[in-house]
């Protein structure tokens, strides 16, 4: 028997699935608005949520991570009325089970909720993992853990997994952490950084050569592939790989064998393959700078890390890590931290990321060397001073140059909240125009709209628009 809580406020559809939920065996409970749903989920155990999307306090979207890492770590089904393509990838990308558009019928509301649970007790019948080896991958956000746990299914295998994420997200520290985690974790890890290699010597750097091979080949030399034989072969930055490469390189993925250059028989090498890369790989194939096929090759498995803008909430805990590390090195005492610093450090946006804000630390230290703490003088200028127009450019007003009028300034949505009204706004005004038209023909106006006759009444409702008759 599973415990099931629906986040939704719209009571008709809670006591539809709460229903369905009971007739199966299980016990429900039903929240309306988002902060009692955060609240149950956060103080009960629950294996599945269903959650709604557009709430009185909220969007349901927004708190999917928070949801998820509750302490029971429930499946969350996505249930929401006004669906769209956007929506649904945000969801699955944080995490959710599934995103089915309101109404639906019991099989495709049932079925979903049967596999969940199904999964989720299989998962809990596994044994437990082992604490993952993380050093300097610091962070407990929703986004880190979600990552932690790609990580820990990846280390679990020997499948090749490509790390994606902008510069400075701390691709490489993950793709040591598969090395560390793996079976394969007492034997090398080989660096290739692709963006270094000089296009004339990348076989012989890859694949090494024999003495004489050409000229300046004075001796033999072993190859990063054949160094990485029994352990991991790191492709740093593979979207620099030269396209005159990556056919040989696919070939060799593909068999695990290759010849040295000036070799005469080909021998193996027995890695796993972990590849890196800061770079849009979609659009480079669209472009033919990279190979469609070896792309497949390379993300079996894919990990994506998140910009530290998007995780804010590990800032602090970074900032303490790397500043007593830095602070160990040079030899210096312990730095203490003004509130104001933290808060400074979490207002910017940090377009380098995690490798920008360590530089940032290396400079804030050398600032303030015989200074016991640390506040936002210390910064580097170009930091303060973009704080210093953002907080000016959130509060001053606009001015409208043709009127010559001073305005409020003007506070913009959500992107997805704003898509969201427009929808609703252009459904209304086609409903009216469709019940206009059809003159109350019901038939006529579901032929012409294409839509099922109880989701027009219910988009009818929605709007309150007087039915058909």
């Amino acid at each position: 028997m599973a415990n099931v809580l629906i986040i939704d406020d719209d009571k008709g559809m809670s006591y539809t699935l709460s229903s369905l939920v009971e007739h199966m065996g299980h016990n429900v409970t039903c929240a309306y608005t988002l902060v009692d749903g955060i609240e149950r989920a956060s103080s009960e155990q629950y294996d599945v949520v269903f959650l709604d999307v557009r709430m009185p306090d909220g969007n349901g979207l927004d708190e999917l991570p928070k949801i998820r890492e509750t302490p029971s770590k429930p499946e969350v089904i996505i249930i929401t009325a006004f669906g769209d393509p956007d929506g649904a990838e945000i969801a699955i990308k944080n995490g959710a089970w599934d995103y089915i558009q309101k109404p639906s019928s019991i099989k495709e509301m049932s079925l979903p909720f049967v596999r969940a649970l199904q999964y989720r007790d299989e998962k809990m019948a596994q044994k437990p993992l082992m604490a993952l080896k993380r050093e300097a991958i610091i962070g407990n956000s929703p986004q880190i853990r979600a990552c932690l746990d790609l990580l820990a299914q990846a280390a679990n295998s020997d499948v090749n997994v490509l790390v994606l994420g902008e510069t400075g997200t701390g691709k490489e520290l993950f793709s040591r952490a598969i090395h560390e985690n793996s079976s394969r974790s007492n034997n090398n890890f080989v660096v290739v950084d692709c963006a270094a290699l000089p296009e004339s010597l990348v076989e012989s750097m890859l694949f090494g050569h024999e003495k004489g091979a050409f000229t300046g080949a004075d001796k033999a030399r072993e190859g990063l592939i054949k160094q990485a034989d029994g352990g991991t072969l790191f492709l740093d930055e593979v979207g620099e790989l030269p396209l005159t490469i990556q056919k040989a390189f696919l070939r060799f993925l593909e068999e695990r064998r290759f010849r040295v250059l000036g070799g005469k028989e080909e021998i193996e090498s027995d890695f796993r393959l972990v590849a890196s890369t800061n770079r849009e790989l979609d659009h480079m194939v669209h472009t033919g700078q990279f190979r469609n096929d070896l792309l497949f090759r390379l993300r079996s498995f894919t990990i994506e890390l998140p910009p530290l803008r998007e995780h804010r909430e590990d800032i602090k805990d970074l900032v303490l890590y790397y500043v007593a590390k830095l602070c160990d090195r040079y030899g210096t005492g312990i730095k203490g931290f003004s509130p104001e610093f933290f808060d400074a450090l979490s207002t910017y946006e940090w377009p380098g990321n995690v490798r920008e804000m360590v530089n940032t630390m290396e400079r804030v230290l050398t600032a303030a060397q015989f200074e016991p703490t640390l506040f936002p003088r210390h910064l580097p200028t170009y930091l303060r001073a973009q704080l210093a127009r953002d907080s000016l450019s959130k509060e001053m007003p606009t001015t409208d140059s043709h009127r010559g009028v001073d305005k409020a300034a003007k506070t913009l949505q959500k992107l997805r909240d704003f898509r969201e009204a427009a929808i609703a706004r252009l459904e209304k005004e086609y409903l009216l125009e469709l019940t206009e038209h059809t003159k109350g023909n019901v038939e006529e106006a579901l032929k012409i709209s294409g839509l099922r006759r109880s989701r027009l009444y219910e988009l009818l409702k929605k709007h309150k628009i007087s039915p058909p008759r």
